[in-house]
């Protein structure tokens, strides 16, 4: 998560102060970025229109019941809701809210081994440090396989970084070889 903003509103103007954040620390050069968003009144608003076209970035909207318009926000979604420590209650109040949100992006961004990026962490994935990573787990397991062929049925794990990622892979596979035979 490069950015996040927790307020007791949801208002267009602080939406688009989010993104200009964002683009500044991250440094997004003009048409480097689609942004991915529902058709909530906030994404959808002038204010957030505006600030995005004068960044540069390209607004995408959400289309009615389809789940799978962006993985990357439904996979934080998912796991912030089935964290262990998701609370039960309701926060005591906004700093609260903050407070939590604060240690889970954290959490995430940090120590959260992402099984859709091949188990490293998305700032590892972010700063583009999980080619080496994978390339030094893929040499330790040839390594331990030739140590002892026995312990293994078959092929190892494939450690090859993911240059694509989507909600549900197997349906977008489906829909693949659906197309090449069309």
């Amino acid at each position: 998560m490069v950015g996040w903003q927790v307020h007791s509103e949801e208002l267009s103007a602080l939406a688009a102060d989010l993104m200009v954040d964002i683009c500044l620390r991250e440094r997004v050069k003009p048409e480097q970025v689609t942004l991915h968003s529902d058709n909530g009144s906030p994404m959808k608003g002038a204010t957030m229109l505006a600030t995005l076209q004068q960044l540069g970035v390209i607004p995408s909207f959400s289309r009615p019941s389809v789940s799978n318009d962006n993985p990357y926000s439904e996979s934080i979604f998912r796991t912030l809701k089935y964290n262990f420590q998701y609370p039960e209650k309701p926060f005591n109040g906004l700093e609260s809210a903050r407070d939590w949100v604060q240690q889970f992006v954290q959490w995430y961004n940090y120590e959260h081994l992402h099984s859709g990026i091949k188990f490293v962490t998305p700032e590892q994935r972010h700063n583009r440090l999980d080619s080496a990573i994978l390339k030094q787990r893929k040499a330790v397991y040839n390594t331990a396989k030739s140590k002892h062929p026995n312990r293994w049925s078959g092929k190892i794990r494939s450690w090859d970084p993911i240059t694509e990622v989507y909600l549900n892979p197997e349906k977008h596979k489906s829909e693949l070889k659906q197309n090449k035979a069309a």
